[in-house]
Protein backbone atom coordinates (compact mmCIF):
# COMPACT_ATOMS: atom_id res chain seq x y z
CA UNK A 1 0.00 0.00 0.00
CA UNK A 2 1.21 3.74 -1.10
CA UNK A 3 0.38 6.65 0.64
CA UNK A 4 0.39 10.30 -0.38
CA UNK A 5 -0.12 13.54 1.53
CA UNK A 6 -0.83 16.25 -1.43
CA UNK A 7 -2.09 19.13 0.36
CA UNK A 8 -2.13 20.39 3.75
CA UNK A 9 -4.78 22.83 5.45
CA UNK A 10 -2.77 26.08 7.07
CA UNK A 11 -5.13 26.54 9.80
CA UNK A 12 -5.95 23.39 10.94
CA UNK A 13 -4.58 19.73 10.91
CA UNK A 14 -6.30 18.61 8.30
CA UNK A 15 -4.74 17.04 4.98
CA UNK A 16 -5.78 15.40 1.73
CA UNK A 17 -3.77 12.68 0.87
CA UNK A 18 -3.88 9.45 -2.04
CA UNK A 19 -4.09 5.59 -1.24
CA UNK A 20 -2.83 3.03 -3.42
CA UNK A 21 -3.56 -0.52 -3.19
CA UNK A 22 -3.56 -3.48 -5.55
CA UNK A 23 -7.04 -2.73 -6.43
CA UNK A 24 -7.86 0.64 -6.04
CA UNK A 25 -6.35 4.09 -6.33
CA UNK A 26 -8.59 6.93 -3.65
CA UNK A 27 -7.94 9.93 -2.38
CA UNK A 28 -8.25 10.84 1.41
CA UNK A 29 -10.26 11.90 3.23
CA UNK A 30 -11.96 8.71 2.19
CA UNK A 31 -15.41 6.89 3.93
CA UNK A 32 -16.07 2.97 3.69
CA UNK A 33 -18.93 1.75 3.42
CA UNK A 34 -19.70 -0.98 5.93
CA UNK A 35 -20.05 -4.47 4.38
CA UNK A 36 -19.89 -6.47 7.39
CA UNK A 37 -21.33 -9.59 5.97
CA UNK A 38 -20.16 -9.33 2.12
CA UNK A 39 -22.85 -6.99 1.36
CA UNK A 40 -23.28 -3.20 1.91
CA UNK A 41 -26.77 -4.04 2.97
CA UNK A 42 -29.40 -3.45 0.26
CA UNK A 43 -26.72 -2.10 -1.82
CA UNK A 44 -25.55 -4.01 -5.35
CA UNK A 45 -21.88 -3.70 -6.48
CA UNK A 46 -22.57 -2.26 -9.20
CA UNK A 47 -24.24 1.02 -7.47
CA UNK A 48 -21.66 0.98 -4.94
CA UNK A 49 -19.23 1.62 -7.81
CA UNK A 50 -20.95 3.96 -10.17
CA UNK A 51 -23.69 5.61 -8.24
CA UNK A 52 -21.98 5.71 -4.97
CA UNK A 53 -18.15 5.98 -6.31
CA UNK A 54 -16.78 3.99 -2.99
CA UNK A 55 -13.36 2.82 -4.08
CA UNK A 56 -13.21 0.60 -0.54
CA UNK A 57 -15.24 -1.22 1.59
CA UNK A 58 -15.23 -3.23 4.64
CA UNK A 59 -15.64 -6.71 5.64
CA UNK A 60 -15.99 -8.34 8.68
CA UNK A 61 -13.63 -10.52 10.45
CA UNK A 62 -15.69 -12.23 12.87
CA UNK A 63 -19.13 -12.40 10.95
CA UNK A 64 -17.42 -14.12 7.62
CA UNK A 65 -15.43 -16.37 9.76
CA UNK A 66 -18.54 -17.45 11.11
CA UNK A 67 -20.81 -17.84 8.13
CA UNK A 68 -19.74 -18.41 5.17
CA UNK A 69 -16.60 -19.82 6.83
CA UNK A 70 -13.16 -19.70 5.31
CA UNK A 71 -13.54 -22.90 3.60
CA UNK A 72 -16.02 -21.17 1.46
CA UNK A 73 -13.66 -17.85 1.23
CA UNK A 74 -10.71 -19.76 0.22
CA UNK A 75 -12.65 -21.80 -2.32
CA UNK A 76 -14.00 -18.68 -3.81
CA UNK A 77 -10.33 -17.53 -3.82
CA UNK A 78 -11.12 -14.71 -1.27
CA UNK A 79 -13.72 -12.16 -0.69
CA UNK A 80 -13.02 -9.82 -3.81
CA UNK A 81 -14.02 -12.53 -5.72
CA UNK A 82 -16.52 -14.25 -3.56
CA UNK A 83 -18.85 -11.16 -3.43
CA UNK A 84 -17.56 -9.79 -7.07
CA UNK A 85 -16.26 -6.46 -6.26
CA UNK A 86 -12.85 -5.53 -7.67
CA UNK A 87 -11.89 -2.65 -5.58
CA UNK A 88 -10.28 -2.30 -2.06
CA UNK A 89 -11.57 -3.98 1.21
CA UNK A 90 -10.62 -3.19 4.42
CA UNK A 91 -11.44 -6.05 7.24
CA UNK A 92 -12.09 -5.65 10.80
CA UNK A 93 -10.34 -7.78 13.01
CA UNK A 94 -13.77 -8.63 14.90
CA UNK A 95 -12.47 -7.39 18.12
CA UNK A 96 -15.14 -4.94 18.04
CA UNK A 97 -17.68 -7.53 18.08
CA UNK A 98 -16.75 -9.83 20.45
CA UNK A 99 -16.60 -6.59 22.54
CA UNK A 100 -20.09 -6.96 22.27
CA UNK A 101 -20.53 -10.40 22.81
CA UNK A 102 -19.99 -9.51 26.79
CA UNK A 103 -22.34 -12.37 27.78
CA UNK A 104 -20.53 -14.76 25.70
CA UNK A 105 -16.85 -14.13 25.60
CA UNK A 106 -14.02 -14.49 28.02
CA UNK A 107 -10.95 -12.92 27.11
CA UNK A 108 -7.33 -14.66 27.98
CA UNK A 109 -3.89 -13.71 27.39
CA UNK A 110 -3.68 -16.49 24.75
CA UNK A 111 -7.20 -15.17 22.92
CA UNK A 112 -10.99 -14.54 23.47
CA UNK A 113 -13.22 -17.01 23.73
CA UNK A 114 -16.59 -16.77 22.38
CA UNK A 115 -20.22 -17.99 22.04
CA UNK A 116 -21.14 -17.81 18.35
CA UNK A 117 -24.42 -15.44 18.16
CA UNK A 118 -26.07 -17.74 15.89
CA UNK A 119 -25.68 -21.50 17.01
CA UNK A 120 -24.04 -20.82 20.66
CA UNK A 121 -20.69 -22.53 19.26
CA UNK A 122 -17.39 -22.22 21.25
CA UNK A 123 -14.43 -20.79 19.23
CA UNK A 124 -11.55 -18.62 19.87
CA UNK A 125 -9.87 -15.77 18.51
CA UNK A 126 -6.29 -15.29 19.04
CA UNK A 127 -3.96 -12.48 17.44
CA UNK A 128 -2.51 -14.85 15.26
CA UNK A 129 -5.01 -16.73 14.02
CA UNK A 130 -7.14 -13.38 13.27
CA UNK A 131 -4.27 -12.53 11.06
CA UNK A 132 -4.46 -15.85 9.12
CA UNK A 133 -8.25 -15.75 8.93
CA UNK A 134 -7.96 -12.18 7.08
CA UNK A 135 -5.05 -13.33 5.06
CA UNK A 136 -7.91 -16.44 3.51
CA UNK A 137 -10.46 -13.13 3.08
CA UNK A 138 -7.68 -11.50 1.09
CA UNK A 139 -8.51 -7.68 2.32
CA UNK A 140 -6.29 -5.15 1.07
CA UNK A 141 -5.87 -3.65 4.55
CA UNK A 142 -6.30 -6.09 7.60
CA UNK A 143 -6.19 -4.78 11.09
CA UNK A 144 -4.80 -5.90 14.81
CA UNK A 145 -7.16 -7.84 16.88
CA UNK A 146 -7.56 -5.71 20.17
CA UNK A 147 -10.20 -5.25 23.19
CA UNK A 148 -12.56 -2.31 22.43
CA UNK A 149 -13.01 -0.59 26.05
CA UNK A 150 -16.70 0.30 27.17
CA UNK A 151 -17.20 3.78 28.08
CA UNK A 152 -17.26 4.64 30.50
CA UNK A 153 -14.89 1.97 32.37
CA UNK A 154 -12.42 2.59 35.06
CA UNK A 155 -8.69 3.57 33.99
CA UNK A 156 -7.31 0.10 35.61
CA UNK A 157 -9.66 -1.26 33.79
CA UNK A 158 -8.52 0.43 30.52
CA UNK A 159 -4.90 -0.10 31.60
CA UNK A 160 -5.38 -3.73 31.84
CA UNK A 161 -7.73 -3.95 28.63
CA UNK A 162 -4.49 -1.45 26.99
CA UNK A 163 -1.47 -3.90 28.39
CA UNK A 164 -3.64 -7.44 26.51
CA UNK A 165 -3.70 -5.51 23.19
CA UNK A 166 -0.07 -4.48 23.11
CA UNK A 167 0.07 -8.22 23.90
CA UNK A 168 -1.62 -9.01 21.47
CA UNK A 169 -0.25 -6.79 18.64
CA UNK A 170 3.38 -8.00 19.06
CA UNK A 171 1.70 -11.58 18.04
CA UNK A 172 -0.47 -10.44 15.33
CA UNK A 173 2.69 -8.29 14.01
CA UNK A 174 5.12 -11.51 13.99
CA UNK A 175 2.38 -13.32 12.52
CA UNK A 176 1.64 -11.05 9.92
CA UNK A 177 5.63 -10.65 9.24
CA UNK A 178 5.93 -14.21 8.74
CA UNK A 179 3.11 -14.92 6.52
CA UNK A 180 2.20 -14.22 2.91
CA UNK A 181 -1.03 -12.80 1.09
CA UNK A 182 -2.64 -15.61 -0.49
CA UNK A 183 -3.97 -14.25 -3.50
CA UNK A 184 -1.06 -12.84 -5.28
CA UNK A 185 -1.94 -8.69 -3.92
CA UNK A 186 -0.47 -7.24 -1.43
CA UNK A 187 -1.77 -6.81 2.46
CA UNK A 188 -1.06 -3.99 4.69
CA UNK A 189 -1.28 -4.79 8.60
CA UNK A 190 -3.12 -1.78 10.28
CA UNK A 191 -2.68 -2.00 14.58
CA UNK A 192 -5.20 -0.19 16.59
CA UNK A 193 -4.44 2.89 18.86
CA UNK A 194 -6.67 2.06 22.14
CA UNK A 195 -6.75 3.26 25.68
CA UNK A 196 -10.14 4.98 26.45
CA UNK A 197 -10.37 8.58 27.24
CA UNK A 198 -7.08 8.48 29.37
CA UNK A 199 -5.01 10.91 27.73
CA UNK A 200 -1.63 9.00 29.33
CA UNK A 201 -2.96 5.51 28.06
CA UNK A 202 -3.68 7.04 24.90
CA UNK A 203 -0.05 8.41 24.75
CA UNK A 204 1.03 5.01 25.56
CA UNK A 205 -0.34 3.10 22.71
CA UNK A 206 0.05 5.67 20.24
CA UNK A 207 3.55 5.29 20.83
CA UNK A 208 3.47 1.98 20.83
CA UNK A 209 1.93 1.67 17.19
CA UNK A 210 4.36 4.30 15.52
CA UNK A 211 7.11 1.90 16.79
CA UNK A 212 6.01 -0.48 14.69
CA UNK A 213 6.32 1.51 11.29
CA UNK A 214 3.20 -0.24 9.98
CA UNK A 215 1.51 1.22 6.64
CA UNK A 216 -1.09 2.69 8.37
CA UNK A 217 -2.58 3.22 12.15
CA UNK A 218 -6.10 2.98 13.00
CA UNK A 219 -7.48 4.81 16.58
CA UNK A 220 -10.10 2.46 18.27
CA UNK A 221 -12.68 2.52 21.18
CA UNK A 222 -14.04 5.83 20.64
CA UNK A 223 -17.36 6.73 19.47
CA UNK A 224 -18.73 3.81 22.23
CA UNK A 225 -20.70 6.64 24.06
CA UNK A 226 -18.23 8.87 25.42
CA UNK A 227 -18.75 12.33 25.34
CA UNK A 228 -17.83 14.03 21.15
CA UNK A 229 -15.69 16.56 23.38
CA UNK A 230 -13.39 13.60 24.86
CA UNK A 231 -13.26 11.58 21.09
CA UNK A 232 -12.15 14.67 19.56
CA UNK A 233 -9.81 15.28 22.99
CA UNK A 234 -8.50 11.65 22.31
CA UNK A 235 -8.12 11.84 18.66
CA UNK A 236 -5.52 15.13 18.98
CA UNK A 237 -3.79 13.20 22.03
CA UNK A 238 -3.08 10.47 19.66
CA UNK A 239 -2.59 12.71 16.12
CA UNK A 240 0.59 14.31 17.66
CA UNK A 241 2.49 11.02 18.24
CA UNK A 242 1.45 8.86 15.03
CA UNK A 243 3.37 9.36 12.35
CA UNK A 244 2.96 11.85 9.36
CA UNK A 245 3.42 9.81 6.28
CA UNK A 246 1.29 7.15 7.47
CA UNK A 247 -2.60 7.25 6.51
CA UNK A 248 -4.82 7.00 10.14
CA UNK A 249 -8.04 5.27 10.56
CA UNK A 250 -10.98 6.30 13.13
CA UNK A 251 -12.86 3.39 13.55
CA UNK A 252 -16.52 3.23 13.78
CA UNK A 253 -16.77 7.30 13.27
CA UNK A 254 -19.63 8.67 12.67
CA UNK A 255 -22.10 11.39 12.29
CA UNK A 256 -21.08 13.80 8.99
CA UNK A 257 -20.35 16.30 11.93
CA UNK A 258 -17.86 13.74 13.56
CA UNK A 259 -16.47 13.31 10.17
CA UNK A 260 -15.48 16.78 9.39
CA UNK A 261 -13.93 17.41 13.06
CA UNK A 262 -11.91 14.13 12.60
CA UNK A 263 -10.18 15.53 9.46
CA UNK A 264 -9.79 19.17 10.94
CA UNK A 265 -7.61 16.85 13.24
CA UNK A 266 -5.43 15.05 11.02
CA UNK A 267 -7.73 11.61 10.79
CA UNK A 268 -7.74 10.25 6.82
CA UNK A 269 -10.30 7.05 6.99
CA UNK A 270 -13.69 6.36 8.36
CA UNK A 271 -16.42 4.19 8.06
CA UNK A 272 -19.60 4.03 10.33
CA UNK A 273 -22.82 1.91 9.33
CA UNK A 274 -24.93 5.24 10.39
CA UNK A 275 -25.73 6.01 6.34
CA UNK A 276 -27.30 2.15 5.91
CA UNK A 277 -28.88 1.69 9.38
CA UNK A 278 -30.34 5.14 9.79
CA UNK A 279 -31.71 5.32 6.19
CA UNK A 280 -33.31 2.05 6.53
CA UNK A 281 -35.07 3.78 9.32
CA UNK A 282 -35.94 7.05 7.20
CA UNK A 283 -33.27 9.28 8.60
CA UNK A 284 -31.78 11.03 5.98
CA UNK A 285 -28.23 13.07 5.83
CA UNK A 286 -28.37 15.77 3.31
CA UNK A 287 -26.36 19.10 2.42
CA UNK A 288 -28.62 21.01 4.43
CA UNK A 289 -29.03 19.28 7.51
CA UNK A 290 -30.95 16.39 8.86
CA UNK A 291 -34.57 15.27 7.46
CA UNK A 292 -36.49 12.41 9.00
CA UNK A 293 -38.94 11.29 6.17
CA UNK A 294 -41.64 9.57 7.84
CA UNK A 295 -42.80 13.54 8.94
CA UNK A 296 -45.98 14.47 7.55
CA UNK A 297 -44.43 17.79 5.52
CA UNK A 298 -42.65 15.64 3.45
CA UNK A 299 -45.98 14.04 1.94
CA UNK A 300 -46.47 16.34 -0.61
CA UNK A 301 -43.19 18.01 -0.96
CA UNK A 302 -42.48 16.55 -4.64
CA UNK A 303 -38.76 18.38 -4.56
CA UNK A 304 -35.68 16.07 -5.00
CA UNK A 305 -34.61 14.51 -1.99
CA UNK A 306 -31.48 16.75 -1.86
CA UNK A 307 -30.97 19.51 -3.74
CA UNK A 308 -27.15 19.05 -4.67
CA UNK A 309 -28.13 15.79 -6.64
CA UNK A 310 -24.75 14.03 -4.75
CA UNK A 311 -26.49 10.69 -6.44
CA UNK A 312 -28.75 9.31 -9.03
CA UNK A 313 -31.46 8.99 -6.60
CA UNK A 314 -31.57 12.18 -5.32
CA UNK A 315 -32.52 13.51 -9.30
CA UNK A 316 -34.99 10.31 -9.71
CA UNK A 317 -37.09 10.23 -6.61
CA UNK A 318 -38.80 12.93 -4.88
CA UNK A 319 -38.97 13.70 -0.63
CA UNK A 320 -42.85 12.51 -1.22
CA UNK A 321 -42.23 9.49 -2.93
CA UNK A 322 -39.65 8.32 -0.68
CA UNK A 323 -41.39 8.51 2.46
CA UNK A 324 -44.68 7.22 1.11
CA UNK A 325 -42.02 3.69 0.05
CA UNK A 326 -41.00 4.37 4.00
CA UNK A 327 -44.32 4.39 5.42
CA UNK A 328 -45.18 1.62 3.53
CA UNK A 329 -42.50 -0.20 4.45
CA UNK A 330 -41.82 -1.22 0.46
CA UNK A 331 -37.66 -2.61 0.78
CA UNK A 332 -36.93 0.11 -1.99
CA UNK A 333 -38.08 3.02 0.48
CA UNK A 334 -34.73 1.82 2.13
CA UNK A 335 -32.78 0.78 -0.45
CA UNK A 336 -33.49 4.57 -1.39
CA UNK A 337 -32.46 5.90 1.64
CA UNK A 338 -29.41 3.87 1.95
CA UNK A 339 -28.01 4.86 -1.31
CA UNK A 340 -28.76 8.25 -0.70
CA UNK A 341 -26.90 8.38 2.78
CA UNK A 342 -23.73 6.63 1.00
CA UNK A 343 -23.49 9.12 -1.59
CA UNK A 344 -23.70 11.99 0.79
CA UNK A 345 -20.99 10.70 3.05
CA UNK A 346 -18.46 10.16 -0.01
CA UNK A 347 -19.23 13.43 -1.42
CA UNK A 348 -18.92 15.14 1.65
CA UNK A 349 -15.45 13.61 2.09
CA UNK A 350 -14.90 14.64 -1.65
CA UNK A 351 -15.79 17.75 -0.94
CA UNK A 352 -13.26 18.27 1.98
CA UNK A 353 -10.01 17.13 -0.13
CA UNK A 354 -11.14 19.97 -2.81
CA UNK A 355 -11.83 22.39 0.24
CA UNK A 356 -8.14 21.25 1.52
CA UNK A 357 -6.23 21.61 -1.86
CA UNK A 358 -8.35 25.27 -2.48
CA UNK A 359 -6.97 26.46 1.27
CA UNK A 360 -10.91 27.11 1.74
CA UNK A 361 -11.50 23.97 4.62
CA UNK A 362 -11.57 25.76 7.62
CA UNK A 363 -14.40 28.32 6.70
CA UNK A 364 -16.00 25.72 4.62
CA UNK A 365 -16.39 23.32 7.21
CA UNK A 366 -17.58 25.73 10.49
CA UNK A 367 -20.67 26.85 7.72
CA UNK A 368 -21.31 22.72 6.87
CA UNK A 369 -21.10 21.83 10.66
CA UNK A 370 -23.57 24.66 11.14
CA UNK A 371 -25.84 23.08 8.37
CA UNK A 372 -25.47 19.54 9.25
CA UNK A 373 -26.74 20.31 12.65
CA UNK A 374 -29.99 21.47 11.73
CA UNK A 375 -33.08 19.13 11.75
CA UNK A 376 -35.52 20.24 8.74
Amino acid sequence: MEFKILHKDTKSNARAGVIKTDHSTFNTPIFMPVGTQGTVKGIHQYELSNDIKAPIILGNTYHLYLRPGMDVMSKAGGLHKFMNWDRSILTDSGGYQVFSLSGNRKLTREGAHFRSHIDGSKHIFTPEGVVDIQRTIGADIIMAFDECTPWPCEEKYASDSLDLTHHWLDRGWEQFQNTEAHYGHQQAFFPIVQGSVYSDLRKKSAEKIASLNAEGNAIGGLSVGEPAEDMYAMINVVNAILPQDKPRYLMGVGTPINILEAISLGVDMFDCVMPTRNGRNGMLFTSKGIINIRNKKWMDDFSPIDDMGNSVVDRQYSKAYLRHLVIAGELLGAQIASIHNLAFYLWLVKEAFIRIEKGEFSPWKAQMVKDLGTRL
